[in-house]
């Protein structure tokens, strides 16, 4: 789920108007799109690339990025699974519960992985990115050696600008998304920049809801990459929704003091705002 520049990108839904704005900077900062899938222009080209009717006409890829409707969400997870893709980056939010289970069961039958759905993409400085997330602005995006695992892109985004004006870049970036049935959990998304041998520090970025964080919390205690993390929601009231589905209290459990004290129990320093962030990545470098 890191993504690096010889990974071969194809955007579903390339020739729309959102598609061709964050094509266009994906191309820019190095990405390696080799093109897009949109049926309804099938043989033409877009933005100098190859439109094709279906992901197996491109030829080959490595990463599928979604600019699709919820209702052809399955159908371009299918495809895209079908085409050999072992990553599917799934920017589409309000998709029904009922097909993002079946594209989960895609996943795990094709052996690849969905990162998302309603996510803001992955990024890796220097080398590329798939999605929406502001990677070609120098400000927020620096290569360096921090990791960031967010829920929330606008987090993810704000912590990444906190971390550059630290003079602390980042290794990778991990939107793993907001959906109530998330493709890829924190804790895996923990294990992958753990393995990374760029990243030297964590930062996890989690929500109020579910209980993410608290597995994360436990994987935590096992890796050797230092880890550190941010909680929204302190002030959030119980049983209403902030947010992203998944970001609602319904049990102490999951709000946000269990989250801290799950966190900290496992040794991972959490800052009371994003902006503390990069003291504590100092005291554990």
């Amino acid at each position: 789920m890191i993504l690096r520049h010889s990974d071969r990108v194809l955007v579903w839904g390339i020739t729309g108007r959102q598609a061709s704005f964050w094509t266009e900077r994906m191309i820019a900062a190095g990405t390696k799109v080799v093109g897009g899938v949109n049926p309804a222009r099938a043989g033409g080209v877009h933005l100098g690339l190859p439109v094709h009717g279906d992901g197996a006409s491109a030829g080959g890829v490595d990463i599928a990025l979604l600019f699709v409707p919820p209702a052809a969400a399955l159908g371009a997870t299918t495809d895209a699974f079908a085409a050999g893709a072992r990553t599917v980056v799934v920017l589409t939010e309000h998709i029904p519960l009922h097909d993002v289970m079946a594209m989960h069961a895609l996943a795990r039958r094709a052996g690849g992985r969905i990162v998302g759905p309603n996510t803001a993409g992955i990024v890796t400085p220097g080398e590329g990115f798939a999605g929406i997330m502001p990677a070609f602005n120098p400000r927020v995006f620096q290569p360096g050696s921090v990791g960031v695992v967010s829920r929330s892109g606008s987090l993810g985004t704000l912590v990444c600008l906190n971390l550059v004006r630290a003079g602390l870049g980042q290794s990778a970036f991990i939107g793993i998304g907001g959906d109530p049935l998330p493709g890829t959990s924190s804790a895996e998304a923990l294990a992958a920049l753990d393995a990374d041998p760029a990243t030297r520090a964590i930062v996890l970025v989690g929500e109020i809801g579910g209980r993410m964080e608290q597995e994360a919390a436990i994987l935590a205690r096992t890796l050797a990459t230092p880890v550190v993390a941010f909680i929204a929601g302190a002030a959030a009231p119980p049983d209403r929704r902030m947010g992203h589905a998944g970001a609602i209290v319904t049990g102490a459990d999951v709000g946000w003091e269990a989250k801290r004290a799950a966190l900290e129990a496992a040794g991972v320093a959490v800052a009371e705002t994003p902006a503390q962030l990069p003291a504590l990545l100092r005291a554990k470098l």
